[in-house]
């Protein structure tokens, strides 16, 4: 025979003896009374968690419309799109996973360094675009008529930015992209350019020179012509003021970038002067 560890005893019985106690002692009445007293303080529970729970929602509702309303419509149009875009891609493979949803939140806390009202909108975004039915064509149709080259450049960068900054990259999404690419029109020093700058940031770059040949869209056996002319073309496309129109955040992504491009190309030259 098996040995069966016993468990602590219930306290099925202990409500039915309060409840007798009650009656012997003051009776019904007293009974009624005490369980008037345990609805009361329920219902004011209810009331308090519906208040609070209201109130959040009224709170955070008002910080969303004020922001949108201190912002450019083009400012919110981009982000509007790019979110929806975003969760397009991660929503490929038939599912847009937790830890998707928690990348594209994180790429707009940390990268663009997004306060709390701001992620307050961003949020509302995204559970707006998970419900919504618009593909990707027709979002990327909306982009294309709306923004110029310069606003896709910054798009394709950040959606690059996502894929890369989870901890599996999947080909699909990157498939995704690089379509994203060809149709809004991007050249192949640009999308090269964008492309190698996070798989080289994933997969750690390797030593030498190979970073910033990728940086400039370039393989490493490119000539000192081939380096000016991509310095050139890349510099001229993504001057912060051709996208100050979005807003201050993809203004510093720009900015960021054109760092980039001039450490690359002032590192370049040295090697054939």
């Amino acid at each position: 025979m098996q040995y069966r560890q016993h468990n602590q005893p219930g306290c099925g019985g202990c409500l039915f003896m309060v409840v007798l106690l009650i009656l012997i002692t003051g009776g019904l009445p007293l009974l009624f009374d005490i369980l008037g007293v345990v609805f009361y303080i329920g219902l004011f529970t209810l009331f308090f968690i519906g208040a609070a729970f209201w109130g959040f929602s009224y709170f955070v509702k008002r910080q969303i419309a004020n922001y949108e309303k201190s912002q450019t419509e083009s400012h919110n149009r981009f982000v509007f799109l790019l979110v929806n875009i975003l969760v397009n891609i991660a929503g490929i493979d038939g599912e847009v996973s937790r830890s998707e949803l928690n990348a594209i939140n994180n790429f707009f806390r940390t990268h663009l360094h997004y306060n709390q009202s701001q992620m307050f909108w961003v949020k509302e975004l995204t559970k707006e675009a998970m419900t919504s039915t618009a593909r990707l064509e027709e979002l990327l149709a909306d982009f294309k008529t709306n923004f110029a080259y310069e606003p896709r450049l910054i798009l394709v960068e950040l959606i690059y930015q996502v894929i890369y900054s989870k901890p599996d990259v999947i080909s699909a999404e990157l498939n995704a992209a690089e379509r994203i690419a060809v149709y809004l029109g991007l050249n192949a020093y640009q999308h090269q350019a964008i492309h190698n700058k996070y798989r080289g940031m994933a997969r750690g770059y390797a030593a030498g020179d190979e970073r910033y040949y990728g940086v400039l869209g370039l393989k490493p056996d490119a000539g000192f012509d081939e380096i000016r002319k991509a310095y050139r073309k890349l510099s001229m496309e993504y001057h912060p003021d051709k996208v100050s129109h979005l807003g201050e955040e993809f203004r510093r992504v720009a900015e960021e970038k054109m760092k980039e491009i001039n450490e690359a190309y002032n590192h370049l030259k040295k090697k054939f002067n």
